[in-house]
């Protein structure tokens, strides 16, 4: 290793190259063109600048303590271990509702508590035995796995048993699983559609179905999946919707197999809102890696996001920032689910303080402490830019986010 490794920082090479395929490549001497994706938006720089309003640093209250609720004491002596004592507000508001199984709308943010808003009284409700089944579904494979690992975290002990239903890994043991005793199934639409249909999951004894994140689920387009999914369910249940915002389109789905649900606001600012928001201009590749080398080698630049706009490049971003002597690592579509579940749990754990990704990321990762997002490449759309800077600045902390943008040639070389 040269000398420009070892000096306690990480140092600059030469980095060009295209963050483009090409045209295309030969195989067996025929040329064979990539196929074009999406179209991307144009969208004014401008739009990627924003001050971070003043965080307005407020405590709830709770009416409630985990004591008050009618949960089975079990549960309760497992949520005093976990040191889970003092509701959040969604839970306080929510909780006494759906634990005698009454329909619920939660409006609230991810990082608001809401997975033991709706974990802690569906637990109680199976051991109390008002509950044979119940299915969870999320957007992503990462959010399936947090629940998991929550419920089992707070079921220590009560022969609850759980089946989870992801994409990216061997349906073998999703057969074996659901083939021995299990009271809660736990998955991403997709994979639990594709069991429905190969008849290895039967949902008519199903007694409560929670849908979590509603709305990141519907922008992913999982609309007609989950219509199919709860379509292959009793009509008498109870239903758990959980998202942070409210449409028409989530409107209709609660309206066409909700059981008029109470519904709770326990939503917080716009995560944009805590959140600065500026733009970095460049000249040329070389430039754009050594302004992106400056920026993660600035003070307060802790634990950082970068998304980039292809999967090669993820990775070849990644290699260079590691060589260059970064904690970085990847993750995009094309990482078997093992992969992603390593490179999340370094991130975690500060073993990688630099995770480098495709837009799977901006809806899969629920990372405490990530002080800056980087948009290396542009989104494809302003949505896909709020769910990436939607990983910073969560709570009442504040975050960053730089978005590079490449010269107008008419120009000088500026940053905001």
């Amino acid at each position: 290793m040269s000398n420009r490794y070892n000096s306690g920082r990480p140092g600059k090479r030469a980095f060009g190259g295209s963050n483009r395929g090409g045209g295309g490549f030969k195989r067996n001497g025929r040329s064979v063109k990539f196929k074009k994706g999406p179209k991307k938006q144009y969208i004014n720089p401008e739009r990627f600048i924003k001050k971070a309003k003043p965080l307005k640093h407020t405590v709830y209250e709770p009416q409630n303590s985990f004591d008050d609720f009618e949960l089975h004491n079990k549960l309760k002596d497992n949520l005093r271990s976990a040191q889970i004592t003092t509701p959040t507000k969604i839970q306080d508001q929510s909780i006494p509702h759906s634990v005698t199984g009454r329909d619920v709308l939660g409006l609230a943010n991810t990082g608001t508590g809401k997975t033991i808003a709706f974990l802690a009284p569906l637990i109680s409700r199976i051991i109390h035995g008002d509950c044979k089944k119940a299915l969870i579904i999320a957007p992503t494979r990462e959010l399936a796995q947090q629940i998991q690992a929550e419920s089992r975290r707070i079921s220590r002990g009560l022969r609850i048993f759980d089946v989870l239903l992801i994409g990216g890994m061997s349906i073998g043991p999703q057969l074996r699983d659901l083939s021995r005793q299990h009271q809660i199934v736990i998955g991403t639409p997709g994979r639990i559609k594709d069991h429905l249909e190969r008849g290895t999951l039967d949902l008519t004894d199903l007694d409560v179905v929670v849908l979590d994140e509603v709305d990141r689920m519907l922008d992913m387009g999982f609309v007609n999946d989950i219509r199919s999914i709860l379509s292959s369910a009793p009509s008498e249940k109870q239903s758990l919707f959980f998202s942070a915002t409210m449409d028409n389109k989530i409107e209709g789905l609660i309206n066409q197999f909700g059981n008029e649900p109470i519904k709770i606001v326990a939503t917080t600012a716009d995560t944009s809102d805590n959140v600065e928001q500026s733009v970095t201009y460049y000249n040329d590749k070389a430039h754009k890696i050594d302004l992106l080398h400056d920026l993660l080698v600035e003070e307060g630049v802790d634990k950082v996001l970068i998304f980039c706009e292809t999967k090669r490049y993820t990775d070849r971003l990644s290699r260079e920032l590691a060589d260059r002597g970064f904690k970085a690592g990847s993750i995009h579509g094309d990482k078997s689910q093992g992969q992603r579940k390593r490179a999340l749990e370094q991130l975690k754990q500060n073993r990688l303080n630099i995770l480098v990704a495709t837009d799977v990321a901006a809806r899969g990762i629920d990372v405490d402490g990530i002080s800056h997002v980087v948009n290396y490449d542009t989104p494809q759309s302003y949505e896909d830019y709020t769910h990436r800077i939607g990983r910073t600045g969560r709570g009442n902390n504040q975050g960053y986010s730089v978005t590079f943008v490449e010269q107008p040639r008419s120009n000088n070389n500026r940053s905001y």
